[in-house]
């Protein structure tokens, strides 16, 4: 099904037909290159604007990830905001990160690497994460993702997820508490046009045993 061939397909059955558009980023307008068979191509979707207007601004340096970053709002986002970083923008589609790169080579936003999951080094940890991350996928896979990139937050770094109140926000908010054990903390920060946004936060001081 085309329409969400953006989730899980890496390469699009369909026509790849780029188009402009113009959208605020960071305060400012910009216009990026966007295409049929990646997540919301005709605009910013407003599970995205809900998380830019609630996080803080990302820690200026280090590595930052933007966990399914589509063509690339949020990570051209993170990039603007913190241009000394090394922002990643990851993604399994194709022409998604072809996209990006293309977006951020316009911008001149020289820190973004847009990359396959499996092409981000072993030993790169995250300052801060922020993500919409694709519930479609199913439950399964979405906690499989969720579990390979969390636990990569350095301590004292935060993972910003929105999520969609009626596709199981709330239960992700539980599992997310109950799952990733004492070294993180999950709370619901901000609720708004039926998103929910979650702070996945890991401690600075691993807890105390028997805590």
């Amino acid at each position: 099904m085309i329409e969400q061939e953006h989730y899980f397909t890496a390469d699009p059955a369909s026509a790849d037909q780029r188009r402009e558009l113009t959208v605020p980023i960071a305060g400012r307008p910009l216009t990026v290159e966007t295409a049929p068979g990646v997540f919301c191509p005709d605009r910013i979707d407003l599970g995205t604007s809900v998380l830019l207007r609630t996080v803080p601004d990302p820690p200026e340096h280090g590595d930052l990830l933007d966990l399914g970053c589509g063509w690339g709002p949020v990570t051209l986002t993170l990039a603007s905001l913190s241009p000394e970083a090394r922002v990643w923008g990851v993604d399994v589609n194709h022409r998604a990160l072809d996209l990006l790169r293309r977006n951020a080579a316009r911008h001149d936003l020289t820190g973004i690497h847009a990359v396959g999951p499996d092409d981000v080094p072993d030993d790169v940890t995250f300052a801060t994460i922020w993500s919409n991350p694709p519930i479609r996928v199913g439950k399964a896979a979405l906690h499989e993702m969720l579990l390979r990139w969390i636990p990569r937050l350095e301590r004292g770094g935060t993972a910003y997820l929105v999520v969609q109140k009626n596709l199981g926000a709330d239960s992700l908010h539980a599992w997310l508490g109950g799952t990733l054990g004492p070294e993180f903390a999950t709370a619901r920060i901000a609720s708004a046009k039926g998103f929910r946004v979650l702070a996945v936060h890991r401690h600075l001081t691993p807890p105390t045993e028997g805590a």
